[in-house]
């Protein structure tokens, strides 16, 4: 069935994901705050462009947002221009953005108030799987809202799941940005031990990845890690916001994160060596400057 869709946030997730929606014979209004990019998309996929979030969402039966934080997310939704002026009633809308599990429950309770439902939903698999339409998506909210989203959401997706109540999204969300960090780590200081032993990289990935230590890391990070390349997936500065909301939030519950924690100051330390937007593979770099 052909739907109106609404799509705020066209980023390098956000613009394949609203193109795969469009693609799929929805019919499409896409939100983006450098208007470039929206017009670059209209380019590319059927569909129209808005001006502000309230006009893309005017009539629109999904409602999707896919921007960088909290802030981000409040001013496009309860902003002066935002979604909750114009979603019609009986709408879905979906937060595809990572972010606290607060504002998504308090985002979830003005939805409701205005008589439209809301569901928290981040996505995992980089920009690899948005461009490829196999993401995974952490769902929480209501199950009837769920029910009626999930074929679009199927749009750009592989995995979907209901996880639980308002917030479950974004908490395990959390917990797959600790588990990727810790990976990570793990995988770097492999590497950089192998190289300086004089092991070949490939013969012993090719070996290690059908065994216990088989990762997705391992499968499709090892070898740019090892030539020092860095700019193939999800950027530094995103991942240590996703981990200080993971952080926050287990303060808030009462669960230690030490190795989360020290991940995170390795992070600094490469976003000091200037790698900013070097993808989270980039841990390895501070290893082999300590040479």
């Amino acid at each position: 069935m052909t739907c109106n869709v609404a799509f705020i946030g066209l980023g390098v997730m956000g613009y394949p994901m609203a193109g795969y929606i469009s693609k799929a014979g929805h019919n499409v209004t896409v939100f983006n705050r450098t208007k470039s990019k929206a017009e670059k998309w209209i380019g590319e996929y059927k569909g129209k462009m808005a001006d502000t979030p309230a006009q893309a969402v005017e009539g629109a039966d999904f409602i999707f947002t896919c921007v960088g934080n909290d802030d981000d997310l409040r001013e496009v939704s309860l902003g002066e221009n935002g979604l909750f002026k114009s979603a019609k009633e009986g709408s879905v809308y979906i937060d595809n953005s990572t972010v606290s599990a607060e504002i998504s429950r308090e985002l979830y309770a003005a939805a409701k108030e205005k008589g439209f439902g809301f569901l928290d939903a981040p996505i995992s698999g980089g920009q690899s799987g948005a461009e490829g339409g196999i993401l995974t998506v952490m769902v929480g909210g209501d199950e009837d809202v769920f029910s009626k989203a999930e074929p679009v959401i199927d749009c750009y997706s592989r995995k979907v799941k209901l996880i639980g109540p308002s917030g479950s999204g974004q908490l395990t969300k959390m917990m797959n940005q600790m588990c990727i960090a810790g990976a990570v780590q793990g995988l770097s200081e492999a590497i950089n031990f192998g190289i300086n032993a004089g092991l070949d990289m490939d013969i012993v990935m090719e070996t290690i990845s059908k065994g216990a230590a088989q990762s997705w890391q391992m499968e499709n990070r090892y070898r740019t890690m090892t030539d020092d390349k860095f700019d193939y997936g999800f950027a530094i500065d995103w991942m240590r916001k996703d981990l200080k909301i993971a952080i926050e939030e287990a303060k808030r519950n009462g669960s230690p994160v030490p190795i989360t924690e020290i991940i995170d100051g390795y992070y600094a330390e490469v976003q000091e060596m200037g790698g900013n937007r070097w993808d989270s593979s980039a841990l390895i770099a501070r290893l082999k400057k300590k040479k």
